[in-house]
């Protein structure tokens, strides 16, 4: 039994594939605008590469761009099949194109939700690599001279003030490095002598942070430099008061501005799925009816439409049948009367010897 069955008159057919016309010329839009969504999110994942580990971050806008660039490709065609369908002798040139090109076409639309869900289920790639860039981002901040890191501070400074964050998980992630140059420190000072030798691996540590962390909000002057020591600073207390520099680690800052563009995107393709959905719909209705007034040979007439011929079970079962059959498209055939000649076949003596043969009667 077919499944959602519709009958369909010629007025009907013609006006349903008009508008199929027109919604695939709409779908070639849409794969325009996957195609920018997936450009747009590579460019802001490039943007910001440098504090960023190599990983698979950029597998949703590859697959964004991929499929927007087929959809712009199979909806155009889709467009002319249409088009033709108003004509059931023009139809006749697609007859046994169309079932392929819906098989495709749901492929294509299933890439589409998957690309959709992929926006979702990133967040933890993605905060995995922001951690470890920003680590190692953090750790050369102070390799200004040294060539392939030199750019590092300025990366990381405008970081901290163009996303108001401070280190990669908080502030004190500076305290337990050496972010100013050796290049820089005094070494005839005593205090920082001292603290070169109080430190196992020499490292000159402060709990300080850069300048990109102040807050410029802040009602007073920045306190970048000895954060933790209250007799440093009049009137300060690190525990109770809210300190004057950004308390949001840039990790937790990119990950939300990242989260909050993938979340539109995957919205955004959710929706353009839905549609192509409803679009192929409409085409495996146009097809069915189609092909089955051709059937009829009243090209005036009414026809029946389907979305499946069968049931969903007997469908399943077709499909799976002919999945299982695959593979044994090279193996010799069983059914009785085809039997490879080729086989050697072993005589079977039934214990008759000496068995006359019969002559050829001659030709009178």
């Amino acid at each position: 039994m077919a499944v959602l069955r519709v009958k369909f008159t010629k007025t009907k057919r013609d006006k349903l594939a008009q508008i199929l016309w027109i919604l695939n010329w709409v779908s070639v839009v849409s794969g325009i605008i996957l195609f920018s969504l997936g450009l747009f999110l590579k460019i802001e994942i490039k943007k910001r590469n440098e504090v960023m580990a190599k990983g698979d971050i950029n597998s949703v806008p590859n697959m964004l761009i991929s499929v927007g660039v087929i959809a712009c490709i199979i909806n155009f065609m889709g467009g002319k099949i249409c088009y033709d369908c108003s004509d059931a002798n023009k139809f006749s040139r697609w007859k046994l194109v169309m079932l392929p090109y819906i098989v495709c076409t749901f492929c294509f639309t299933f890439c589409i939700l998957v690309g959709a869900l992929m926006c979702y289920t990133m967040r933890n790639e993605l905060e995995e690599s922001l951690y470890l860039g920003l680590r190692d981002a953090i750790k050369f901040y102070k390799d200004t001279d040294i060539p392939g890191r030199c750019f590092l501070k300025k990366t990381v400074d405008m970081l901290q003030i163009g996303f108001k964050c401070c280190g990669n998980n908080g502030f004190r992630d500076w305290f337990e490095i050496q972010w100013v140059s050796a290049r820089y420190l005094n070494m005839a000072s005593k205090e920082v002598l001292d603290r070169l030798k109080s430190n196992v691996d020499g490292r000159f540590l402060v709990d300080g942070v850069p300048f990109s962390c102040c807050n410029p909000s802040s009602p007073r002057p920045c306190i970048q430099y000895q954060l933790t020591n209250n007799s440093a600073h009049y009137n300060y207390d690190f525990l109770t008061e809210e300190l004057n520099i950004w308390v949001k680690g840039c990790r937790e800052a990119l990950l939300d501005y990242y989260t909050a563009i993938m979340r539109s995107i995957g919205i955004a393709a959710l929706l353009i799925w839905l549609f192509e959905l409803s679009v192929l719909i409409g085409v495996r209705y146009l097809q069915t009816a189609m092909k089955n007034v051709l059937l009829l040979g009243d090209l005036e007439g009414e026809s029946d439409g389907w979305l499946l011929e069968n049931s969903f079970v007997e469908t399943a079962k077709y499909n799976i049948s002919i999945i299982k059959n695959l593979g044994k498209a090279n193996q010799i055939s069983t059914v009785s009367g085809m039997n490879d000649p080729n086989i050697d076949v072993q005589n079977t003596n039934c214990g008759k010897t000496n068995v006359t043969t019969k002559s050829i009667p001659a030709a009178s």
